[in-house]
């Protein structure tokens, strides 16, 4: 007999935190999070994302073992504001049994019947910072700090508990190799001139600070006009600048602003984390913190976690200046792979921005969908 128990004390979050440790235990594909960060995210009074949002934890039970986890979440702005009448689900993990799957989604659809709500999807996060879909593909190839990685079943599961696909995600790489430097140093030069633009580039983190909000601006104009956009708060921003830019090489983030000094584009690549956090097992000390601090300064893969261009600079080029500035800044690290977050399949923008480079698919994920009524 299975039975659904609702996580209500930091202990029992602890304890859903630590529930994908166990059924990943020797797969070496599973990037951990570290566990202290997992339960502060979860943490209303930490997370300024509940200001907009409301989150109930569950965990499946069967014998007195946790056996499955989920996440049902409704973003209020999405659905009162944007008119979207979704639960979504999130942080979904189960051992291959399908009756555990289907218990802790119907939980799921219980909450959206209560609250009147027309579908479910997921696995998605809070917003689009989180982490989004099943992956479906690519099941040999190591994951990302920034993305799920799950058994090939979990898709089974869902599909014969009749959900459907909602959306679908690519993630590509390519080598840096690809990267024709002389090109982009060519067509850089020729654009910032033609345009009265200028290519940022850092050393100290201080110096990036006060263009942050007005990075945000432009994200969430560069994207607001895909079906997944949901505004990110003031409050959110914040917590983003503390937990994530103080973290990522300096050198690693590029902005090109006008004569004017308004910001036009952006984009933050950070080194690949994945072994480091393998190694760290969730935690911060005695080493795990050493094991950051050095894939920080010698990763040879990095990954793309974010790029944008204004409205009114999109379509000339403008990317190419970025792209510019990374040849300089890699080759000299002997960086190999450009790993790149999921983007949507259908994203037509994003494919012409990164074809000059050959990228190869490695993986795809997947959101789902199920009507509740």
């Amino acid at each position: 007999m299975i039975s659904i128990k609702k996580i209500t004390s930091k202990k029992e979050m602890k304890q859903f935190v630590l529930f994908p440790f166990s059924i990943y235990k020797n797969n070496k594909y599973w990037v951990p999070p570290i566990i202290k960060d997992e339960v502060d995210n979860f943490d209303p009074t930490k997370n300024p994302v509940f200001e907009n949002a409301e989150a109930q934890f569950f965990v499946a039970i069967r014998k007195g073992q946790i056996v499955g986890r989920v996440v049902a979440i409704i973003n209020w702005f999405e659905v009162e504001k944007q008119q979207i009448k979704k639960i979504r689900f999130g942080w979904f993990d189960v051992i291959d049994d399908l009756e555990v799957a289907k218990v802790l989604l119907e939980k799921v659809k219980e909450i959206g019947v209560k609250h009147k709500l027309e579908y479910i999807e997921g696995p998605v996060g809070f917003n689009n910072l989180d982490k989004t879909g099943v992956l479906i593909d690519g099941f040999d190839h190591l994951g990302t700090m920034i993305t799920w990685y799950n058994h090939p079943y979990y898709k089974d599961h869902l599909e014969q508990l009749g959900f459907v696909k909602e959306k679908e995600y690519l993630e590509n790489k390519f080598k840096f190799k690809n990267v024709d430097a002389v090109y982009f140093d060519r067509i850089s030069n020729i654009l910032k001139k033609r345009f009265k633009l200028k290519a940022l580039d850092f050393t100290k983190t201080k110096d990036i600070m006060p263009y942050v909000d007005e990075m945000f601006e432009v994200f969430s104009a560069s994207y607001s006009k895909l079906s997944t956009f949901v505004p990110i708060s003031d409050a959110q921003i914040a917590y983003f600048k503390k937990k994530y830019i103080s973290f990522i090489n300096p050198e690693y983030i590029k902005f090109v602003v006008d004569e004017n000094n308004k910001l036009v584009a952006f984009a933050i690549v950070m080194p690949s984390f994945s072994e480091a956090l393998q190694k760290a097992k969730g935690k911060l000390f005695p080493f795990g913190l050493f094991h950051l601090l050095h894939a920080r300064k010698h990763a040879k893969d990095v990954t793309f976690y974010l790029i944008g261009v204004r409205p009114d600079y999109q379509n000339k080029g403008v990317h190419a200046i970025i792209f510019d500035q990374y040849t300089k800044t890699f080759a000299p690290l002997g960086i190999d792979n450009c790993i790149r977050t999921p983007e949507l399949e259908d994203n037509e923008a994003i494919k012409k921005l990164w074809e000059k480079f050959d990228p190869i698919t490695h993986k795809r994920r997947r959101t789902y969908r199920k009507n509740i009524q």
